[in-house]
């Protein structure tokens, strides 16, 4: 008969089914407590989080204008600041430009309402609704209260401008975190990839790149579309004679920063002070079919023409990413959704061409070797 081993003699003695068992329970135990721990740990600094992703944002987002500066000899923490006060510029004179004329603007429609609505009257289409719904009376109501909701028309603006950045520390925070990661994020990353495999290491170097590509390339596309709505907003208001085109051009141009509905919105607002300024039905009926021309315009030829391959995404991720980020951030989530769905798309492709590389698109012509997927190993 066989007998055990006795201990010593290098042989293990098989654990039974409850020792396997009991191992396995406290290993997902522990692991579980581990994660719950960390999810907890993260909400807790949730702040500090949010304002690093922030900066990590505003950071590639800037650093192709700090990239041409540092390439023509400029120190590359002089070329940060540089770019930081012409962004503080260009906004103090967007606001110079916009509130002045727009307080003034305010007043003076509040004024003359009375006769914008009697000019209206003369129009027979307009003299029949009127009679029966009393649309000049509501309207002169509202308009005798337009200079006291002047206060909360700039809070708003504040809100959408600066308002996610409150308080002047946050604020200082993300200009100090972005001013690093600029000056010596690819040092850090550099050192990050020499501590990974290579094949890991490249994979990781295309990933970074996908994303840089998306979160500048949106940036500047999306701003050189504001800046080509609000130029068409300005010749379409200075053709139809309506005052203060300049100031309504750059809050139209603004709207337009936001996705899918904010071309919509400022088309609405300076609508209705083309009814009251311009001839009535005529330029609001030309600012419409302007309107609704150059958004056929900026969605199929333009968009395509600006943003490249750098964002390529389908109109239901587009949704899906602007209602979380707006359910999350607001207005400002709303305005980096569909970069950040693009960075997440490019960690999914990344994936997709590690997991199945038979599926994955042959080497462009140029590439090195290195770029082309990996094998599953």
């Amino acid at each position: 008969m066989l007998l055990p081993a006795p201990y010593g003699t290098g042989l293990e003695r098989p654990m039974d089914a409850s020792q396997v068992s009991a191992r396995a329970v406290a290993k997902v135990v522990l692991v579980a407590v581990g994660v719950i721990a960390a999810l907890y740990f993260s909400y807790l600094i949730r702040t500090v989080i949010g304002l690093v992703l922030i900066a990590a944002f505003f950071a590639i987002a800037i650093a192709p204008a700090v990239n041409w500066l540092d390439n023509r000899k400029v120190p590359r923490w002089a070329a940060i600041l540089l770019v930081y006060l012409a962004i503080a510029g260009g906004i103090f004179g967007i606001g110079l430009l916009i509130v002045p004329p727009l307080v003034t603007g305010v007043e003076t429609l509040s004024g003359n309402l009375d006769n914008y609505a009697e000019d209206l009257r003369n129009n027979a289409t307009f003299r029949k609704y009127d009679d029966q719904y009393h649309i000049t009376e509501k309207l002169k109501e509202q308009a005798n209260q337009l200079p006291s909701k002047l206060g909360d028309a700039a809070g708003t603006l504040r809100d959408v401008t600066v308002g996610v950045f409150s308080r002047l520390v946050q604020l200082f925070s993300i200009l100090v975190i972005t001013f690093f990661l600029v000056k010596d994020g690819n040092r850090l990353l550099e050192f990050f990839y020499r501590q990974l495999p290579e094949v890991r290491a490249r994979r990781f170097r295309k990933i970074a790149g996908d994303i840089s590509d998306a979160i500048s390339g949106y940036v500047f596309g999306n701003f050189v579309i504001s800046v080509l709505a609000g130029l068409v907003t300005y010749i379409t208001l200075r053709i139809l004679g309506v005052p203060f085109a300049l100031p309504l051009a750059i809050l139209f141009g603004f709207f337009d920063l936001i996705p899918l509905v904010g071309a919509t919105l400022g088309g609405i607002i300076v609508g209705i002070v083309v009814a009251f300024a311009a001839d009535f039905p005529i330029g609001l009926i030309v600012w419409v079919a302007v309107l609704i021309l150059y958004q056929q315009v900026e969605n199929n030829l333009v968009q395509p023409f600006v943003y490249g391959k750098a964002v390529q995404l389908h109109p239901l991720i587009v949704i899906i990413a602007i209602l979380i980020g707006a359910a999350l951030l607001g207005v400002l989530g709303a305005l980096i959704a569909i970069p950040a769905a693009a960075a997440v798309q490019a960690v999914v492709r990344d994936y997709w061409r590690f997991r199945h590389p038979e599926d994955a698109p042959p080497p462009k012509s140029g590439d090195s070797p290195a770029e082309a997927p990996a094998e599953a190993g």
